[in-house]
């Protein structure tokens, strides 16, 4: 399927995950990565809220450089037991993370600001994931991959992070990165999803 819309859309991330996602959704987008400083979660914030909070960090950054267009900004955060388990810093804190994630279910909570000039549409979409029992050699040989070191909780669901789920309650595409059907929703709300149908590539 293919779409036109209103206005440029920006996609503010550089996460090659997103930007695969938001390709689903047939319409047309630049990617802008924004480059901001993530602060913690405040005392008493929900992992949720605070989801939706560094999005909109991301997508109010990237709006001041394209006013004219619209900006999607995005975040996911990890979170067992009050604990948000981040980016590892290394290795060792990914084996760390996998371990204690390991036989237990957590939740992945993906945050969602819209920035449409002076309009912002924010929202947010959590799913229970829950792991096996993983065993240390396998955890060693996905830490060795390097694959976990670039994501949230040091896992990827998409990729070899796959052998640990024994099931997910919610929406597979938010843990991934980017609720896509929902943010394809809210555009077409906010009438960024022209009417007129765009044509499939030959």
């Amino acid at each position: 399927m293919k779409f036109k819309t209103t206005k440029p859309v920006i996609l503010a991330s550089g996460s090659p995950r997103r930007r695969e996602l938001l390709e689903l959704a047939g319409i047309p987008f630049n990617v802008l990565a924004t480059d901001v400083f993530e602060p913690p979660i405040r005392e008493g914030e929900t992992p949720a809220d605070y989801s939706v909070r560094l999005a909109s960090l991301k997508a109010e950054t990237a709006a001041a450089e394209v006013p004219d267009a619209v900006v999607i900004g995005s975040d996911t955060v990890v979170h067992l037991g009050g604990s948000v388990y981040g980016k590892p810093s290394g290795p060792e804190e990914a084996r760390v993370y996998l371990k204690e994630l390991s036989g237990r279910t957590h939740s992945v909570s993906t945050g969602v600001c819209i920035i449409d000039g002076n309009e912002a549409r924010t929202f947010g979409k959590s799913t229970e994931v829950a792991f096996r029992e993983i065993p240390d050699r396998l955890i060693d040989a996905y830490v060795s991959s390097g694959d976990p070191l670039d994501k949230a909780g040091a896992y990827g669901i998409q990729t070899g992070g796959a052998l640990f789920v024994n099931e997910i309650r919610g929406d597979y595409h938010a843990v991934v990165g980017l609720p896509v059907a929902d943010v394809f929703r809210e555009l077409d709300e906010m009438g960024i999803i022209a009417r007129e149908p765009g044509k499939d590539e030959p």
